[in-house]
């Protein structure tokens, strides 16, 4: 029996993947401690994992931390290394008497890869979003106030690698703390079919496929009409304007529409009678049904689209999300919405949903998914790399 233990941030989109992978190395009989949250507790629980709550040691404004992956990069690398520093103390003895045989840690959780390198512990890095080198980071567009809010936080940034190296974490350069070589073992949650540039990227990257629970294998049947699927996600979705146009362009079309607006988010007094609006439904059980979705590419949400067959119209919010766009506009998966009124809206939707051609280049790339391996593959490569 091996014993693993997980890191993660406290980002859905960061743990879910991970839960089925989880689920697979305990089945086999392995023992998996998982560094986590409250939110994400009773369902890393539910896969088999002993869970840590680290709420405790996070810094202030951690329900930001979303958007701070994607919109202040300081300000995610201050959390990290303050979070590092928090937990160290508890992680060190905690993991002297665990004796992990390796530590699997979020792309975004440096902190995993930061106690991984201090307590020389194989490391392997869960990465759910494309995997990124010196070529394929050149696919991230930041906005200019990202890239503002970049340059003005590198002070900030340099303050904490000091204070890193200090308590004897090995990051000389920032690169040392977010870039993974090709000598780095990685999980990556999609197909190299998918992954933009897989040439370059070693055989020490597993392109695993979406790590879906087992009951997403099959699309059910058709409906009698088509079935529109709108979500912004759950980090950059209070976008009411954006809302009021899809009413105004959808309203009247011959189709059944669901959109998901995000916790949070007030429900609108009234919607179109095709409308049935939510702030969070089962994205699985409705992209089995789904003709077209209008989606913010986040690549959780772009990889189950894909699954599904379902094709996209594609709306962006973040850089990570441009790269997703781009890439799903560049093999035909899916029509990138030029503007947001209802009239673009409208037409977007009605060529997607006429021309055949999207689903079915979707529906080949859904069949490189399926042969990627999942998570049983997953767990396989983790014990593969185990001490």
């Amino acid at each position: 029996m091996s014993k693993i233990a997980f890191f993660c941030i406290p980002a859905w989109g960061h743990t879910n993947p991970t839960v089925e992978v989880v689920r697979a190395l305990t089945r086999q009989g392995h023992q998996v401690r998982y560094y986590s949250f409250t939110p994400f507790r009773k369902k890393l629980e539910s896969a088999g994992a002993e869970v840590v709550l680290c709420d405790p040691y996070l810094p202030p404004e951690p329900k930001h931390l979303d958007k701070k992956v994607g919109k202040d990069f300081a300000a995610l690398v201050e959390m990290a290394a303050d979070t590092t520093l928090a937990l160290e103390e508890k992680v060190c003895r905690e993991m002297a008497d665990f004796s992990p045989d390796i530590i699997v840690s979020d792309s975004v959780c440096f902190w995993g890869k930061l106690f991984a390198k201090k307590l020389d512990v194989p490391y392997v890095c869960s990465t759910t979003t494309f995997a990124f080198n010196q070529y394929t980071a050149q696919l991230m567009k930041p906005r200019l106030g990202e890239m503002a809010r970049s340059v003005l936080g590198m002070p900030r940034i340099n303050r904490k690698m000091v204070l890193l190296r200090q308590h004897g974490y090995p990051v000389e350069k920032l690169t040392d703390l977010i870039q993974n070589d090709n000598d780095t073992d990685t999980i990556v949650y999609t197909s190299r079919e998918f992954q933009p540039m897989a040439e370059t990227f070693s055989e020490r990257y597993a392109f695993v496929g979406p790590s879906l629970p087992e009951t997403t294998a099959a699309r059910k049947g058709e409906n009698l009409r088509p079935l529109i699927y709108i979500s912004l996600g759950t980090v950059v979705n209070r976008n009411p304007s954006f809302y009021r146009n899809c009413f105004a362009a959808l309203g009247e079309l011959d189709a059944d529409v669901v959109l998901s607006i995000g916790e949070g988010n007030p429900l609108p007094e009234s919607a179109p009678e095709n409308f049935r609006v939510e702030q969070r439904v089962d994205q699985l059980a409705v992209l089995s049904r789904a003709a077209v979705f209008l989606t913010h590419c986040g690549m959780n949400s772009a990889n189950e689209a894909i699954w599904f067959g379902v094709p996209t119209v594609l709306f962006p919010q973040q850089s990570e999300e441009e790269a997703v766009a781009g890439r799903m506009a560049e093999l035909g998966l899916g029509l990138r919405l030029q503007g947001g009124s209802p009239a673009q809206i409208r037409e977007a939707i009605r060529q997607v949903l006429t021309d055949p051609g999207y689903r079915e280049r979707t529906e080949r790339m859904a069949d490189t998914f399926r042969t990627a391996g999942g998570p049983e593959r997953a767990a396989d490569f983790i014990l593969s790399r185990c001490k």
